[in-house]
């Protein structure tokens, strides 16, 4: 018995604690390119106006200051980081917190007063205790505590300060920043809280992001987290210096070495055309109130409507003859291509490179109805669909950061530490059955609440398409306007289909003949609520129109 016990004892001794994601960096699979000479893209330091930031990586050589391991995104807690190789000249801005349940990946600003005399950064005057973890019952490192500086007048801070002890910190530690280098922001990504999900009364950890985002807003993200609402200020690129983001010659660089994979479902009937490929074969200019007099395309589209508001008295549609239609509407994978828009996002510090797909055609939806498959008739249905990923690229060092989806009438970020990579740094996206929306990774995604919606079936398979190989830059304004002559199809306004055809609910009754009666009427009220772009009842407009093209996605 004695030797049992011992031997039990010994055995829970030597268990170790369960590998978390985060104990593990993540790393791009490949080493970054060289890039191509320019003026201040992937120089390692950005000018906001005379404050010079660089990004401190957090890696697991970092000081981990505090970490717990439960609560917060998956229940399994939360670390948090000092920045390690801050460069001599420049100060730490505030410290970084992360879920535990992603690999270790992430970055704080730090700064440097370049405006010759030291007018810009000041250190605190003192410091606030914001919160402790001494009364949690929860797992965790020691205690944390996180303390907000107090700035000077006419100063802000842009992030916390956290530490294991009760001492306040080092006055030298931080920097406060000008108040007029900063911008206002909002709560973005949950960082951690003592519960399983966000408790709105209680203490909860975030990331931030400038309120105003797009190619005109200079809200620069420091990388730090807030505990507090409202949240830290951020920085602000006041210079509105774009002399940072890529040339042409990095563009092309960037998009050779980030170009996605798109990978289509085995049994998509519906594939990606070049937009000439789907004009020149066919496809009709309709005017209001002349119907019966279509107008065949210019390969450019140069004889399109510049300009102006969809006003809809003017869209296009597929050939008229049936055979040729049906054609068209399979598009053309080998003739495909996909089209670039570069621009300037979150004060210039990232280049975002949206990646749009043409398909002439979207097909029918299929739902499921918790234990049934149905197919949906003609609902979801539409000409000319226009997707897109966008890749977010940092212009500090190139580095790729994240992706944007796009989900029918969402989309989300993902973050480059959780896509699947193929051939290099080169991740893969996988397009839905029929709908065409995009995702990070293969399976069912069901649109809806419950047990109930639309599904989005993707899968890998032998169809698939490298953007690399077919692709056109269509836009990139800050550039200027005579470097890049925009396609004449880009500046249509108008709808890209006809409006729907079919009538709505004669196609719910159909497809409710085959429910059970309990059915039925959680059914008619789901797709009521669906969206016009899902159900496929308007015209799809250009990538031009959508709000994305001069904001953020999200």
């Amino acid at each position: 018995m004695g030797n049992c016990l011992t031997s039990s004892s010994s055995s829970d001794v030597s268990k170790k604690k369960k590998a978390l994601p985060i104990e593990t960096a993540f790393r791009l699979p490949s080493p970054l390119p060289t890039w191509p000479p320019g003026e201040g893209f992937a120089s390692g330091s950005i000018d906001l106006g005379g404050i010079h930031v660089c990004q401190c990586g957090i890696s697991s050589s970092s000081t981990k200051v505090w970490a717990t391991r439960e609560g917060g995104p998956g229940n399994l807690g939360a670390s948090f980081f000092e920045p390690s190789s801050i460069p001599d000249g420049y100060y730490m801005l505030g410290c970084y917190g992360q879920p535990n349940n992603r690999l270790l990946s992430g970055w704080v600003l730090a700064a440097k007063d370049d405006s010759g005399d030291d007018s810009l950064l000041k250190q605190p005057i003192d410091y606030t205790l914001v919160w402790s973890s001494e009364s949690l019952k929860i797992k965790q490192d020691g205690n944390g505590y996180i303390w907000l500086p107090i700035a000077p007048q006419g100063y802000k801070a842009v992030g916390h300060v956290i530490t294991n002890t009760k001492d306040k910190p080092s006055l030298q530690k931080i920097r406060c920043v000008r108040s007029d280098f900063t911008d206002e922001t909002e709560n973005d990504t949950w960082i951690w809280g003592p519960g399983k999900e966000v408790d709105a009364k209680g203490i909860n950890f975030f990331s931030s992001r400038p309120i105003n985002r797009g190619t005109q807003h200079m809200g620069v993200c420091a990388g730090t987290f807030v505990a507090q609402n409202p949240p830290l200020p951020c920085l602000k690129n006041v210079k509105a210096n774009l002399s940072y983001m890529p040339n042409l010659r990095q563009i092309d660089t960037l998009f050779q070495a980030y170009s996605p994979w798109i990978y289509f479902h085995p049994n998509e009937a519906y594939l990606p055309s070049s937009v000439s490929w789907f004009f020149v074969n066919g496809a009709l200019l309709y005017k209001k109130g002349e119907e019966s007099k279509p107008v065949p395309i210019q390969v450019t589209g140069s004889n399109l409507p510049q300009g102006g508001a969809n006003d809809g008295n003017y869209w296009l549609d597929l050939p008229i003859d049936e055979a040729t239609k049906e054609r068209v509407k399979k598009g053309d994978l080998q003739n495909s291509q996909v089209y670039l828009h570069v621009k300037p996002m979150l004060g210039a510090t990232y280049s975002d490179i949206a990646i749009w797909v043409f398909y002439p055609f979207n097909g029918a939806a299929k739902a499921k109805v918790e234990f049934i498959n149905i197919s949906l008739g003609r609902i979801g249905e539409h000409v000319g669909d226009w997707e897109h990923v966008t890749l977010r690229v940092s212009n500090f060092n190139g580095e790729l950061h994240s992706i944007y989806f796009s989900e029918h009438s969402g989309g989300s970020w993902v973050n480059a530490s959780e896509l699947e990579f193929q051939g290099g740094n080169k991740p893969c996206t996988y397009s839905s059955l029929h709908g065409h929306a995009m995702y990070s990774k293969p399976g069912l995604v069901l649109q809806g609440s419950g047990e109930i919606g639309i599904r989005n079936d993707t899968a890998k398979s032998k169809i698939v398409m490298d953007t690399g190989l077919q692709f056109s830059l269509v836009a990139a304004e800050y550039l200027g306007s005579t470097t890049i002559v925009e396609p004449p199809w880009l500046n249509y306004f108008r709808e890209w289909g006809p409006k729907i055809s079919y009538n709505l609910a004669d196609e719910i009754k159909k497809v409710e003949k085959v429910l059970p009666g309990k059915l039925k009427t959680a059914f008619e009220k789901f797709i009521n609520g669906l969206p016009d772009e899902v159900l496929g009842q308007e015209g799809p407009t250009g990538p031009k129109v959508k709000r994305n093209w001069n904001g953020d996605e999200v």
